[in-house]
């Protein structure tokens, strides 16, 4: 374990094997900090905290500060729960939930790049990217394996799917489907699927024409939703894994999908 001087530690925080805590860190109370994290020069780690191993903090990210939300009381007990071998880099800030005993939470693999922001009560999935400056508001929730690109900002209680890219600029305030790809500099415009990514997921030919075919069914056959939900769940009793995956999410957009805009970047 190798501990900076300036480093300001309180002795009821728990921190596990190989830390390393650079100057003038903070870490507080009751934040649990696991085997081999690395918490770069003034970083801040608040009560409530929990980093998984191999964790990299870099230099001022604070994680678990009270959430920006006027009816949080600040009484509450609430929670940052971060996987294993996750990267903040410069500046994240996450924050923790906003309601008693809630939790902001990430899975393992993640790469939150500079200034980028997790709101309270966020659950990000196993792997997810997210670049420079990209918002998630409170509640959002995002797949395994999505990539949100640079600046992106995206509305309190909107779903992102599984390998879903959001282009740069983009705004976010309905659902985006798994696999699909957002217009950069667009309002809630999907242009077509994520293919590369799918590529680099292992997704073989049969996996992504399945993938496009639901795509098809979603927007581009005049199907309400309603409509276009029942078509997916015919084709998942028949064993297409795919199609239950996009009925099941589209069954669950309180807020509505995206549209779509044919002639996009696909």
């Amino acid at each position: 374990m190798s501990i900076h001087s300036s480093a300001c530690i309180d002795p009821e925080a728990a921190l596990g094997r190989d830390v390393v805590v650079g100057p003038g860190a903070v870490i507080a109370a009751g934040a649990r900090v696991g085997d081999r994290c690395v918490i770069g020069p003034h970083a801040v780690i608040y009560g409530g905290v929990t980093l998984g191993e191999g964790c990299r903090v870099h230099a001022g990210a604070v994680i678990g500060d009270t959430p920006q939300d006027l009816a949080f009381k600040g009484e509450v007990a609430s929670f940052v729960r971060i996987g294993a071998r996750n990267i903040l880099r410069e500046g994240v800030t996450i924050h923790r939930g906003t309601k008693e005993g809630t939790e902001t939470v990430t899975g393992d693999d993640c790469y939150l790049m500079a200034n980028s922001h997790l709101a309270h009560n966020v659950q990000l999935g196993h792997r997810v990217i997210i670049a420079n400056g990209a918002l998630l508001a409170g509640y959002v929730e995002v797949g395994d394996g999505a990539f949100i690109s640079g600046n992106v900002v995206v509305h309190q209680f909107c779903r992102v799917g599984r390998l879903a890219m959001l282009g740069g600029l983009s705004a976010i305030s309905k659902d985006v489907p798994p696999f699909c790809m957002t217009r950069s500099g667009s309002l809630n415009t999907i242009v077509g699927l994520n293919i590369v990514g799918l590529r680099r997921n292992g997704f073989n030919p049969e996996q992504r024409k399945s993938a496009r075919g639901c795509l098809d069914i979603v927007f581009r056959q005049g199907l309400n939703t309603g409509q276009a939900v029942r078509k997916l769940g015919v084709l998942a009793e028949q064993g297409d894994v795919l199609a239950g995956e996009w009925a099941n999410f589209i069954a669950g957009a309180s807020r509505g999908i995206c549209k779509f805009s044919s002639g996009g970047e696909e």
